[in-house]
C-alpha cells in the first residue's frame, strides 16, 4: 500500500471508528438481578502497572533492565509484542481494559472524570458471575469522586484495599492507613530527603531520586504484601476469585527506595538525543508542530542527572518484579498455578526523554505500545505472538476462556482462537486505534518539570490510526 493509499483508507477508519454504535444495553440486560453459581471457573489474577512501556521487560529484548519473574511469566504466557492501549493516560486506557470498549463509546475520555453510570465493568460482570472481586491498590475508575474504598467498592469488587496516589497522604488510602499503623517513619514524606543533587560541586554518582520511606513500607510493596494476603483469604472459599493487583509505578514521581535506587549504577544509560530547534524543524510539519507546542526547549540539564531518572525507572520496575514473583509463589504454595489465570499489563508507557518529552498523552510508541501476556496451563499455548492486541481485546478474550458471557456486545476481539493452541480460525486486526480527548487547560504533571524540567504534551480529541508500516494521526487543528 502507498502512502496515499494508506492516508485515505486511515482517513475513512477514523471516521468509521468514531462512529461505532454507542448503543446501550438496558439496565435490566446490564445488571444481572443475582449472583450465579461459578464453582468449578477458574481464578483470575489481573496485574497491572501504571507507566510502564513495552521495552522495560527482559522478555520483550531489554539486555539491561533485571525482570527474572517477569521474564520466567513471559515465557509461561501467550506474550504479545504488538499490545497497544485505546488511550495513552491512565483513567480512559483502565476503562477501555474493564469495559472492552473504546473511550468515545465508554464515554470516560479525560484523567480525574467519573465513569458514566450505565457502563458495566468487568468486574461487575464477574461479580455477579459468582465470582468474589478483590483490589488491591490503584484503580482509577469511578462513578463519583472522592476515590474512596467505598466508591471503588461501587465499581464491582466485594473487597478493597485502595491506594491511588504516589506520595498520597489521602484519609481513604488504606496504604496510608497501613502505613500510620506499622511504619516506624510513617510522618516521613515520599520525597522528604535531602536533595544531594543540589549540593554544589553534586557529582551525579548517587540516585538524587532516592525514597524517604523505608522499601518494606513503600507503595509497591504494599500492593505485593496485599496481594498475597488476599490470596490466601480467597484460596479458602468455594467460589472462584477476580484479583485485580494494581501497582502505581514505575509512574512518576520516580523516587525509589534502597536497594533498587543503586541497581543500575553502573550502567550507562543512552539517552535519547536531545533535538534542538534545528533538529526539530527538520521533522514533518504535524511533528513539529505537536513537539513544539509543548513549550519544550531543548532540554539541556545535566545529562548525569537524567541518566537518574532511567535507572530510577528501572528500579522502580525490578521492585515490582520482586513483587510479582512473590506472589506467583503463593499461587504455587496454595495449589493454585494450574487453576489461575495470570494477566500482566500496564495502561500506557511513557517517553521518557523520547522527542524531548516525559509523561504520556502522545501516539509515540513509547507511550502507545505496552508489555501483555497471559497464563493459564492447558489452555493457553506459551510463546511470543506478533498479532496486534488492542487492550479492549482482554475481556472477550477472559470471558471466553472462562465460558462466561459478556455483559454486553463489547467492541473487543477475542483472542481465544489465536492462542488457544487447538488451530482454529482466526482473522488479526490489521490497524489498532487509539484516541486522545484531554483538554490543553490540564496542565503537565509538575513532577516532570520539576524531575528534569521536560514538558509532556497534551491535545484535544486526538486520534490514531497504526497498521504496520504506516501510523497515521488526526488532531483537529487540520494536520
Amino acid at each position: 500500500m502507498d502512502r496515499r493509499s494508506f492516508i485515505q483508507q486511515s482517513i475513512t477508519g477514523a471516521t468509521a471508528l468514531s462512529g461505532i454504535s454507542n448503543a446501550r444495553p438496558s439496565e435490566a440486560e446490564e445488571r444481572l438481578p443475582e449472583r450465579e453459581d461459578a464453582r468449578g471457573k477458574p481464578n483470575i489474577l489481573f496485574i497491572m502497572t501504571d507507566q510502564q512501556r513495552y521495552d522495560c521487560l527482559g522478555a520483550n529484548g531489554n539486555r539491561i533492565i533485571q525482570t527474572p519473574n517477569l521474564d520466567r511469566l513471559a515465557s509461561q504466557s501467550a506474550n504479545f509484542s504488538h499490545c497497544y492501549v485505546q488511550a495513552p493516560v491512565c483513567v480512559p486506557s483502565r476503562a477501555c481494559f474493564f469495559t472492552g470498549r473504546y473511550a468515545h463509546s465508554h464515554r470516560n475520555r479525560v484523567n480525574y472524570t467519573e465513569l458514566p453510570s450505565d457502563e458495566t465493568l468487568m468486574q461487575h460482570r464477574l461479580r455477579e458471575a459468582g465470582y468474589s472481586t478483590c483490589l488491591v491498590g490503584k484503580t482509577h475508575l469511578y462513578y463519583d469522586y472522592p476515590p474512596t474504598r467505598e466508591e471503588a467498592m461501587r465499581t464491582g469488587f466485594d473487597t478493597v484495599e485502595l491506594h491511588d496516589g504516589a506520595g498520597s497522604t489521602d484519609p481513604w488510602s488504606d496504604y496510608v492507613k497501613w502505613r500510620n499503623q506499622n511504619d516506624p517513619k510513617k510522618d516521613v514524606y515520599y520525597r522528604a530527603l535531602a536533595r544531594p543533587e543540589k549540593d554544589v560541586g553534586y557529582s551525579g554518582k548517587t540516585n538524587p531520586f532516592l525514597c524517604a520511606i523505608d522499601e518494606e513500607f513503600t507503595d509497591t510493596s504494599w500492593t505485593g504484601l496485599k496481594t498475597r494476603e488476599h490470596l490466601k483469604r480467597l484460596a479458602e472459599k468455594k467460589e472462584p476469585f477476580f484479583l485485580f493487583s494494581s501497582y502505581w509505578k514505575p509512574h512518576s514521581p520516580f523516587e525509589v527506595p534502597k536497594p533498587f535506587d543503586s541497581l543500575y549504577t553502573d550502567v550507562d544509560f543512552e539517552l535519547p538525543k536531545p533535538e534542538s530547534l534545528e533538529d526539530i524543524q527538520k521533522l514533518p510539519l504535524p511533528l513539529q508542530k505537536l513537539i513544539l507546542r509543548g513549550n519544550n526547549p531543548p532540554y539541556d540539564m545535566d545529562r548525569k542527572r537524567l541518566e537518574w531518572i532511567y535507572r530510577s525507572y528501572y528500579g522502580a520496575i525490578t521492585h515490582i518484579d520482586r513483587e510479582v514473583g512473590m506472589t506467583l509463589d503463593t499461587l504455587d504454595e496454595l495449589g493454585l498455578s494450574d487453576n489461575t489465570f495470570v494477566v500482566f499489563c500496564s495502561d500506557h508507557g511513557d517517553q521518557l526523554l523520547e522527542h524531548g518529552l516525559m509523561g504520556k498523552n502522545v501516539f509515540f510508541e513509547a507511550s502507545e505500545r505496552v508489555p501483555f501476556m497471559i497464563r493459564f496451563p492447558g489452555k493457553i499455548q506459551p510463546g511470543q505472538y506478533d498479532e496486534f492486541l488492542e487492550t479492549i481485546d482482554v475481556l472477550p478474550t477472559l470471558f471466553e476462556l472462562i465460558g462466561l458471557e459478556e455483559p454486553y456486545p463489547c467492541q473487543g476481539q477475542s483472542m481465544v482462537p489465536l492462542i488457544s493452541g487447538e488451530g482454529k480460525s482466526f482473522t488479526p486486526r490489521d490497524c489498532v486505534f487509539s484516541e486522545n480527548v484531554i483538554p490543553e487547560v490540564f496542565s503537565n504533571s509538575f513532577f516532570f518539570e520539576k524531575d528534569c524540567g521536560v514538558k509532556g504534551i497534551r491535545h484535544p480529541d486526538a486520534k490514531m490510526i497504526r497498521t504496520r508500516d504506516w501510523k497515521f494521526n488526526y488532531y483537529p487543528e487540520g494536520y
